[in-house]
């Protein structure tokens, strides 16, 4: 193993973050180690350190791409041009998808449970859940309290979660995400 592969490729944060999001999952973050990662690469771990100062900067900087996906994801399906109910519908729908299709991140961005790396965490997801909660408001026919927003998150989250090792895509989850979306809808309705 060499520090850097100029005759077969160049080692980029993509090919690091790709191989250690993979290592995070199986392994866990206390577990997964600097040297596995390039040795996954066939790379000197050496050559890492010069993308990442240590493991928790290559992981915060994974939850930090993973959060923007998600942000991109919630911002396209409010973009859309149909009226507010299918929206909400459709961000409803586009949270669980973006879970059951990137079912990696999706662990990595809410389920890793280091306590050293959740101090790195509070921000993104706070972000994010900020995000969606004003969203469901504004989209909601009714005044809908801070209390029923969480409930739906907590129930899009739960929804996920339950199907995250059970489907290997959104696909085999898509008839119980929409009667999950429509049951939630009930919620914001006057």
């Amino acid at each position: 193993m060499s520090a850097r592969k100029a005759v077969n490729k160049e080692l980029t944060r993509d090919m690091i973050m790709k191989a250690a999001r993979d290592l995070f999952v199986e392994k866990g973050f206390q577990q997964a180690s600097m040297r596995q990662i390039a040795k996954k690469l066939d790379y000197s771990h050496g050559a890492i350190y010069y993308h990442f100062k240590n493991k928790a900067e290559l992981f915060y900087a994974l939850v930090e791409d993973h959060f923007i996906m998600l942000d991109k994801e919630i911002n396209d399906l409010v973009d859309q041009k149909i009226d507010d109910s299918e929206k909400l519908k459709q961000l409803f729908l586009g949270y669980i998808e973006f879970g059951l299709t990137h079912q990696s991140h999706y662990e990595i961005m809410f389920l890793v449970k280091d306590d050293e790396v959740r101090n790195f965490m509070n921000v993104s997801p706070m972000k994010t859940y900020q995000k969606f909660a004003n969203h469901v408001a504004d989209l909601s026919e009714k005044r809908i309290s801070v209390q029923e927003i969480w409930s739906i998150f907590l129930s899009l989250h739960g929804f996920v979660t339950h199907y995250l090792h059970h489907v290997t895509n959104f696909k085999e989850a898509k008839g119980m995400a929409d009667f999950h979306a429509n049951m939630l809808l009930k919620w914001t309705k006057k």
